[in-house]
């Protein structure tokens, strides 16, 4: 006698079985526990998962040792071992933070050429509760660079669906620098299997603990420092334009902008404010969070401010509070830093140097740096809205990498997002239709 499965059931064995038939590889992920939490659901759910693993850091926080692979090779013996794994395990999905460092870009390019799904996790393109997932790239490759404003708007408005909004306050950057450290101290301490290792930034492996250990020792001091500093400018009462940095070795920086180094920039923001802007206004460069002075921000603002003559116009701050500064700005200029996004959500002005996925028409000023610094055009309220809202809902998860509290929440949301057979923007859309067919079905 045949038993006709309810619809769920039979639907759910179906999934099961899809799940059984995928492979994952997860390469280098954020440090600290994110990748090997998000391997444990990925497993409970019935997936296979491997780990390749490039350095001891990578190793330590990986649980799972009879699923772990080492590259202990030179970076020139990356893309032939990275195919064997490929081959050889039946890859069906390769997971990653980051799309840009070099062996990162070679899985990037593998996954297109063999139709593999690639799965990338980046910093929230919304700042600071949210962490970003998206499928085969991710900011100059990501698949919101092709998404206009008007074809967001036209599936928001469809849309009955709950924006994701983070439950609570949550903080990631001390556990950031604490992971960071520890990730690096391992490199340098216990790293006799990777041979080959070398990693993607031009410094050693000491130097990178050094400095990042120095980084974590010095917080204390360097905030009573800014605090006094950035006080002092704001009772001044000086109108300002805020310069948002970024780290110079960062790979949104490095792949999806003209500069190699951020005194490049430096020089031609400065170059162009001693030009345009009014005599009476500042410039204010703001540190990124993790600078560990590697890139000389200082030294390179010090000598652009002089070459103009501006010593008392430009300032220096190592960090501070974003909310507060942008609080009193009059515009932004940036590379292609998230952080101007909370610009935009303030109505101010914005300048992107390089591309970026809020590069759009509507959002960001589309005049030179020099018109910028006399009049900037601030974003259209409307518009910023529209991409704000598109973005919560689809590939913006409440969460963090670092903190246990806010990685646990992120996790709950990610694996069913991995495990779906859309990526997050299509995935909305199809929701929508699916939701509208739905309502004509019970209206006919």
């Amino acid at each position: 006698m045949t038993v006709d499965l309810p619809v769920a059931a039979s639907s759910r064995s179906g999934q099961d079985s899809a799940v059984k038939q995928r492979v994952f590889l997860l390469l280098q992920g954020p440090h600290g526990p994110f990748f090997d939490g998000l391997a444990r659901l990925l497993r409970a759910a019935g997936a296979t998962v491997w780990r390749c693993g490039f350095n001891a850091g990578d190793e330590f926080f990986w649980s799972d040792k009879d699923h772990f692979i080492r590259h202990d090779g030179a970076a020139a013996h990356w893309p032939e071992h990275l195919n064997a794994i490929l081959t050889e395990r039946g890859v069906t999905d390769i997971v990653l933070y980051g799309d840009v460092r070099p062996i990162h870009a070679t899985a990037r390019m593998a996954a297109a050429q063999k139709g593999i799904t690639l799965h990338v996790f980046e910093e929230g393109y919304l700042r600071p509760y949210w962490i970003t997932y998206e499928r085969a790239g991710s900011n100059g490759h990501s698949a919101l660079v092709n998404i206009n404003l008007s074809q967001m708007r036209s599936t928001l408005r469809q849309s009955d669906v709950e924006i994701r909004r983070p439950p609570a306050h949550w903080g990631d950057m001390r556990q950031h620098k604490f992971y960071g450290v520890l990730y690096h101290f391992l490199i340098f301490a216990a790293n006799r299997n990777y041979p080959g290792y070398r990693g993607h930034r031009a410094l050693s492996v000491v130097e990178e603990f050094r400095l990042n250990l120095r980084r974590l020792l010095m917080s204390p001091a360097v905030s009573i420092v800014r605090a006094f500093q950035w006080n002092r400018f704001k009772l001044s009462g000086n109108p300002y334009s805020l310069v948002l940095m970024q780290l110079e070795h960062d790979s949104s920086f490095l792949g999806h902008s003209k500069y190699t180094r951020n005194r490049e920039f430096v020089d031609e923001v400065v170059a162009a404010f001693a030009r345009s802007a009014p005599k009476h206004h500042h410039l204010l460069f703001k540190a990124h969070p993790l600078e560990d002075g590697r890139a000389d921000n200082r030294n390179a603002i010090r000598n652009a401010a002089v070459a103009h003559g501006l010593q008392d116009r430009v300032h220096y701050f190592r960090g501070g509070k974003l909310a507060d500064m942008l609080g009193f700005a009059r515009s932004i200029v940036t590379v292609n830093s998230t952080a101007a996004q909370q610009a935009m959500w303030r109505g101010l002005p914005v300048k992107a140097m390089g591309r970026a996925v809020y590069s759009k028409p509507g959002l960001i000023a589309d005049q030179s740096l020099d018109d910028f610094f006399v009049t900037p055009s601030p974003p259209d309220p409307a518009l910023y809205k529209i991409f704000r809202d598109y973005l919560l809902q689809t590939s913006q998860v409440p969460g963090g990498f670092y903190a246990k509290r806010s990685r646990a929440h992120a996790l709950r949301l990610i694996a069913d997002m991995i495990l779906s057979i859309h990526d997050p923007y299509h995935a909305l859309e199809i929701g929508q239709a699916m939701y509208r067919q739905q309502i004509d079905d019970r209206l006919d």
